[in-house]
């Protein structure tokens, strides 16, 4: 017997949808290489009735929801249900599944929520041999292949607007992360704990060797930019150009660069974390909107809001993210200062750092660059995330550094 149950006592619960999962069937979605094809999400219009039943489905999971009408993939619109596809319908429906990296442990056992201990919904459960990773490409596989790594936390959606400019001459690619976007989000101890220095850098090896079989350019954003270095330290010779966006890799000189801001950080406390992390307007909007001058329209925050709409298991993801993060930043901050600064680091880097970050500081970034011989482009309108606030000025200089055709 499966039970559906909305929280309504609290008026909280009630205004920010919380929930802790959503009960849907399992992704219809095609696992394979980046060239097949992937439905869009399907809309139902959800009932305004909130109900505590049970059902003799056959299915024996406990189920903690909103409305049991709801069903998979439901539009969210400025706080109401929708019958019409959502943009992140439509971005949904750009994108490809790509299996990539074994999961381990208790992969093939449903996972349960870490606070009730009570086993997930359909959407909340990740793939049991091989985790499925959402990505959208664009351009000609023929071409020379660009891949767009985003930040924490953010989707690869961020740069959708960088994607079509680098289309002309590159094969663009961007993904999300495992926990993140539409991505697979493992809850933890079941096949992925989200370690910086076990997982997500053995994960992100086994992504791009599915994605590039030949020499790639990596371009990684914030503070994932450090797992990224991490990574191209042992695989040079794959690697064409490495970019690196506002990333942490200062620590000797900006101390702060370690540490989580106190927007992120949050998430990673005991209780108080996993309830902040089921409210889509603090886990996706104030998040991506208190690191710089960007404002987020409606329409990115329907997409960037989906994931903790339709899923607990992205905000228990988030959680699991920042507790990693809070204990293995400061020594993955450290190492890569270290990796950049190394004679033996032969890939050709640029930083390009948006002056406007208000989670990093900009004090030091010019020393380490003239130290380390590496090019720094700087974007003075642009915060943390540059590629929201100055998309066609990065991805022209991502162009440029690419093509080595002229000087940056």
């Amino acid at each position: 017997m499966s039970m559906a149950l909305h929280i309504s006592s609290s008026p909280f619960f009630q205004s920010l949808k919380y929930r802790f999962l959503h009960h849907s069937p399992k992704s219809s979605l095609p696992s394979s290489s980046l060239d097949s094809s992937v439905p869009a999400f399907h809309s139902k219009k959800a009932s305004s009735r909130f109900s505590c039943r049970s059902s003799s489905d056959g299915n024996d999971d406990y189920l903690l929801d909103a409305p049991v009408s709801v069903g998979d993939g439901f539009s969210f619109s400025g706080g109401k249900y929708s019958d019409g596809s959502s943009p992140a319908d439509e971005w949904f429906s750009k994108g490809k599944i790509v299996k990539a990296h074994p999961v381990y442990g208790n992969g093939g056992e449903k996972a349960k929520d870490p606070i009730f201990g009570l086993t997930m919904g359909g959407s909340s459960q990740a793939s049991t041999d091989v985790f499925r990773w959402f990505c959208v490409e664009s351009g000609s596989a023929d071409k020379p292949p660009i891949i767009l790594i985003h930040g924490f936390p953010s989707q690869g959606y961020s740069y959708r607007k960088v994607l079509p400019i680098l289309s002309k001459d590159y094969h663009a690619i961007t993904f999300d992360w495992l926990g993140f976007g539409f991505s697979d989000k493992p809850q933890p101890k079941y096949g992925f704990d989200y370690t910086l220095s076990a997982e997500y850098v053995s994960s992100l090896e086994s992504l791009i060797d599915k994605l590039a079989t030949n020499k790639v350019s990596l371009v990684a954003q914030g503070y994932f930019a450090p797992v990224v270095v991490k990574y191209a330290s042992t695989h040079q010779e794959k690697i064409n150009e490495l970019i690196l966006v506002n990333p942490p890799v200062w620590t000797l000189l900006t101390a702060k660069h370690a540490n989580l801001p106190s927007t992120l950080s949050i998430f990673s406390n005991f209780l108080l974390g996993e309830i902040f992390s089921q409210d889509p307007l603090r886990a996706s909007d104030k998040a991506l909107t208190s690191c710089g001058p960007y404002k987020m329209k409606e329409d990115d925050a329907m997409v960037y809001r989906r994931p903790y709409l339709t899923s607990g298991s992205s905000g228990f993801a988030l959680n699991a993210i920042s507790r990693a993060m809070k204990k293995e930043l400061k020594t993955f901050v450290e190492d890569a200062r270290k990796i950049l600064m190394d004679d033996n680091w032969k890939i050709r880097t640029t930083v390009c750092w948006g002056q406007r970050d208000r989670w990093l500081s900009y004090d030091g970034v010019e020393d380490f660059c003239k130290e380390s011989k590496h090019r720094l482009v700087e974007l003075p309108m642009a915060g943390h995330h540059v590629q929201e606030d100055s998309s066609e000025e990065l991805a022209q200089i991502i162009g440029r550094v690419v093509s080595k055709r002229s000087q940056v």
